[in-house]
């Protein structure tokens, strides 16, 4: 209770948490699930003839996805948005918004369905909220970037789809959207904008090439380790009032469960699903090891390692998991190993580390380059910030600065305080993983 963190926070009674909550969608996992989409509305209380939007993207109209949804929801009429742009701006969002007031007034669909990766899942989320509680996406985000307005209401059912194993976008409390006018990536976080349903099929996966098997994979693995290497719950402070209590609210017993779980299931199956994609097995295996590290990492909260890659991704364009996956080495598991070498330890042998023999501080250092042989393994990783991006030494300042200054909400959830300083060293060492 010592950390900053603690001074900073609200005044009130300094006194550690006492209650963790866990709210997920209803979920529907296994093979040929879609199938089973019309059945999973009814349940929800849809009434056949209702009028619902699904949210896409082109290439996911092209390769059949959006048809199979389509012949599943029969009974339904559905219009189809497929704008959705990659890490979605603002401005993207807004055209999503405009496309269903157009369309259908300022009451929306009946229902909503998001079909794709986490831009497109993102997407859905912050137009049904929107819809629901009326204004733009901005109203919505913290101040001083927005008005950090109060998501009251839920709107229609909204039953999301994920087309790849790793954002957890389909379970998430937050949407994140890039505000490319001050160059930075903000969320939008409320127990209402989850949606009520999420339909993991991983016949969806199949069609996902192997570079972005590998990226949302190390996207899962970030969750997963991260969550189970957050703080506890009951280190934090109580909130003031059960409503105020943080979405990101440090791990519990059953948050290190999944994780343990999530690590053993994308550990032991990455490297067969990125080089043989029709490997059902293991495109089953990744798909629920990523919702297990999703439940864990977006329950307990994402540390460092997300705070420092939004920066990355607005400035650079790049992909969010192979941003992670460039990061971790240096951020959760370098600089964080110091909070709790025993957990780091653990962590090892969770990944399948022989640790026999080694002090519990030799076995985190293990667990690095076990990560990083992964990365290598899967050869369509960048070797660090340097080849991802081009990042070099004078980038690193302003990286760290938008570090400290935008993802408060996320360093809050860093089991070791972190100053710019320490920020601009992770990032000097990020820069190159392996020669």
């Amino acid at each position: 209770m010592g950390y900053e963190r603690s001074i900073s926070a609200p005044e009130h009674a300094q006194t550690p948490e006492t209650v963790w909550k866990l709210e997920m969608p209803r979920i529907r996992f296994g093979r040929d699930a879609v199938e089973e989409l019309d059945f999973q509305f009814e349940d929800l209380g849809v009434e056949p003839g209702s009028h619902g939007l699904l949210v896409t993207d082109e290439t996911l109209l092209g390769l059949g996805h959006a048809e199979r949804v389509r012949e599943q929801l029969g009974e339904y009429e559905l219009d189809v948005y497929d704008g959705v742009e990659r890490e979605p701006s603002i401005a993207a969002i807004e055209d999503c918004i405009s496309f269903v007031r157009d369309e259908r007034g300022e009451a929306g669909y009946d229902f909503y369905v998001g079909l794709g990766g986490g831009s497109c899942i993102d997407t859905a989320k912050t137009t049904r909220a929107v819809i629901a509680n009326g204004g733009q996406p901005l109203d919505y985000v913290a101040e001083p970037t927005g008005k950090g307005e109060s998501i009251t209401e839920s709107g229609p059912p909204l039953v999301l789809m994920p087309t790849t194993a790793g954002t957890g976008a389909e379970i998430s409390p937050v949407a994140i959207l890039s505000v490319e006018e001050k160059g930075i990536k903000e969320g939008i976080s409320s127990d209402h904008i989850r949606a009520d349903a999420a339909v993991l099929d991983p016949t969806l996966t199949t069609t996902l090439p192997p570079e972005q098997t590998a990226k949302t994979a190390m996207d899962a693995l970030g969750h997963a380790i991260e969550g189970y290497t957050t703080h506890s719950y009951d280190s934090l402070l109580r909130a003031e009032d059960p409503a105020t209590r943080p979405v990101y609210a440090g791990r519990t017993p059953v948050t290190e469960m999944f994780s343990e779980k999530a690590i053993h299931l994308l550990s032991s199956n990455v490297r067969r699903a990125v080089h043989n994609g029709d490997d059902l097995e293991a495109r089953e295996n990744m798909l629920q090891g990523a919702l297990m590290g999703a439940i864990s990492g977006l329950t307990a909260g994402a540390t460092l390692c997300h705070a420092m890659a939004y920066p990355v991704g607005n400035r650079y364009h790049t992909y969010h998991g192979e941003t992670i996956a460039a990061l971790t080495p240096a951020s959760t598991l370098g600089y964080n190993a110091a909070s709790d070498p025993e957990r780091f330890a653990d962590l090892a042998q969770l990944f399948g580390v022989d640790t026999t023999g080694l002090n519990t501080r030799e076995a985190a250092d293990a667990l690095k380059e076990e990560y990083i042989q992964l990365q290598r393994d899967l050869n369509v990783i960048p070797s660090g910030l340097a080849e991802l991006a081009g990042i070099d030494e004078d980038d690193i300042g302003w990286l760290a600065t938008q570090t400290v200054e935008t993802q408060q909400r996320l360093l809050r959830c860093n089991p070791r305080p972190v100053t710019e300083a320490d920020v601009e060293g992770i990032f000097r060492e990020a820069l190159y993983n392996w020669e």
